[in-house]
């Protein structure tokens, strides 16, 4: 993975694009803030200067203290204007961040996707970009006050006393070792929490996912035993580094800041030898009491600097990852709606799923899938869906390769329903709508209607504004899958793919889903899946896969006649549905 020039807070700022501006405001008003804060040392020291002179100018104090109260709320008004567009431009970041980051898994293929853990994922996209905001709104105000203060005050004091200037110094150089040693390791341990909590995140969405196997199964103690364990770690990780690292943080955040150890007594003895005059002394303690704690400030922001590495590479390994080859613009033209397979191959985590599979689905054709669990039905239904690329071989539609075809105006042309169909957290309504955003309630409701299922809609509590749940989990896994097919048909795409589509649902409803999609799907190219083969026997033509290969193909009768494997899983069926009838 490549890195810029300027690391990762280049980086950063590289993805702030028009709200860069807003960074540069930020650092100029926390510019005129640092000037606000420095000056009214300077009319403080006149104070006591006019004090240890005896003067008695009530104007003379009262305009100088006018002026230092004008002085600290500029400095509280430009610091709040500077934190406030360096956060307006931070959000807007992170923002921007996290949408390529989505943007990028819908360009992944899915196979990638999916092989990394969603608790991990969610971890990266959500927490970790969420932690870059403390780093990225504050560093440039806070850094920019921070150095620019003490190095502003260091000057001036070294223009009354270069001596006591160097006193003021002393306790930095022993804070810094305190500092180094506390930071000794950091990479390491901070790695461990990473890792830690990515494993939490993975465990914990694992057991809350899987809660009603391991509560049929009785693994409930296994598996939160497992859970317990992901959450010491996590925990442990966090307590071993602080407990490494208080001492040393203790003893920096308390030398550092310690300047009148050594201003006191050197400045005290250089006046009583007449080296420096009294309301000079008294000006460079009043210099020196803020000179150590905006470095300390900055120092705070060291840990999440650190950090920042970490999350971005995290981030950018997202962002970085290879996606699907796909044009923005279509450079030929799509003649017809053939799908044709060439020696397709196709591997999933090094091992060969499909060894070169070729097939030809024409327009308005209704082709079958069948054959044993796991010989690659799915896959070729996938890659057909675009979901994944091949790795060799290639797939067209109307003599295109869908390579060449951007992804956007490929999925316009393809309703995909698979067995594990995710619904979203919103109304029945809202999840059949997302076939097609511009549809009306009427639209959505007819949709419904000829997918036969308006009238289990109408019995839920709300009806077709009834909330779903999270992954639709408030319905039944055979209403879910419904609700998937009328939002495929509202798609009204011209490839229908049903990947097991009716898996979940009853004989009964599966026979008048079957005949409304039947009705819907007439003159459009359906691809189906099915362990049924009752459900497809009338197909145009049957695909039997076996191990990545195609092993024949034919319609039903021609299957049958061929005595091979087709017929022997046909008997099967037919015996399975009679002991079915029986029971």
């Amino acid at each position: 993975m490549g890195k810029d020039k300027n690391g990762s807070f280049g980086w950063l700022l590289s993805q702030s694009g028009e709200r860069k501006g807003k960074f540069v405001l930020s650092v100029v008003l926390a510019l005129f803030s640092m000037l606000c804060g420095i000056v009214p040392y300077y009319f403080i020291a006149r104070i006591v200067n006019d004090l240890l002179t005896g003067s008695t100018d009530k104007s003379a104090y009262i305009i100088n203290c006018v002026i230092i109260l004008a002085l600290w709320l500029g400095k509280s008004l430009f610091h709040a204007l500077s934190t406030a567009n360096s956060h307006l431009a931070t959000f807007h970041t992170l923002a921007v961040i996290r949408k390529k980051a989505l943007d990028k898994l819908a360009k992944q293929p899915l196979g990638e996707v999916i092989s990394q853990p969603s608790g991990a994922l969610k971890s990266t996209i959500v927490e970790r970009i969420d932690s870059i905001e403390t780093t990225l709104a504050h560093i440039l105000p806070e850094f920019t006050t921070g150095i620019g203060a003490p190095v502003i005050i260091l000057i001036y004091a070294f223009t009354i006393s270069w001596k006591l200037g160097l006193a003021a110094l002393i306790t930095v150089p022993l804070g810094i070792v305190c500092y180094m040693l506390m930071m000794f390791g950091y990479e390491e341990n901070y790695g461990r929490t990473v890792r830690a909590t990515k494993a939490l995140n993975a465990v914990t969405t694992e057991y809350i996912n899987g809660i009603e196997v391991i509560k049929v199964f009785g693994k409930a103690q296994s598996s939160y035993e497992k859970f317990a364990a992901a959450a010491k770690e996590s925990a442990a990780s966090f307590v071993d580094w602080m407990r490494k690292s208080n001492v040393y943080m203790t003893f920096a955040m308390c030398i550092m800041p310690a300047t009148m150890l050594s201003v006191l007594p050197i400045g005290g003895i250089m006046t009583m030898h007449g080296t420096v005059t009294a309301a000079d002394f008294i000006t460079m303690i009043i210099l020196t009491v803020g000179l150590i704690e905006p470095l300390i400030a900055v120092m705070s922001y060291s840990d999440d600097i650190a950090q920042m590495d970490t999350i971005v590479s995290e981030v950018r390994n997202i962002l970085d990852a290879p996606e699907m080859e796909r044009p923005e613009k279509l450079e030929g033209n799509i003649s017809g709606g053939d799908i044709v397979l060439s020696d397709v191959h196709f591997s999933y985590s090094d091992k060969e799923i499909l060894h070169g599979i070729s097939m030809t689905v024409h327009e308005g054709e209704f082709i079958a899938l069948v054959g044993p669990s796991g010989s690659g039905k799915s896959t070729v239904a996938r890659l057909i869906a675009s979901l994944w690329d091949t790795e060799s071989g290639s797939i067209t539609l109307g003599g295109v390769n869908i390579k060449e075809i951007p992804l956007d105006e490929y999925n316009q042309r393809i309703a995909y329903v698979s067995q594990d169909n995710y619904l979203f957290d919103l109304s029945v309504r809202e999840n059949i709508r997302l076939g097609n955003q511009s549809a009306t309630d009427n639209e959505v409701e007819d949709a419904a209607k000829k997918c036969g299922c308006h009238d289990f809609i109408m019995s839920l509590e709300n009806g077709y504004d009834t909330v779903v749940g999270s992954s639709g989990g408030h319905l039944s896994g055979g209403e879910r899958q419904r609700i998937a097919i009328a939002r495929a048909m509202l798609k009204n795409a011209d490839i229908i793919i049903l990947d097991e589509a009716t898996a979940y649902t009853d004989p009964e409803n599966e026979a008048v889903i079957q005949k409304s999609v039947a009705k819907l799907v007439k003159g459009k190219t359906l691809i189906v899946i099915a362990h049924r083969l009752s459900t497809v026997s009338n197909a145009d033509r049957l695909y039997v896969i076996k191990d990545g290969n195609i092993e024949e193909q034919g319609t039903h009768e021609e299957l049958l006649a061929q005595n091979g494997l087709y017929s022997s899983m046909w008997a099967a069926h037919i015996s399975a549905k009679d002991g079915e009838e029986d029971v």
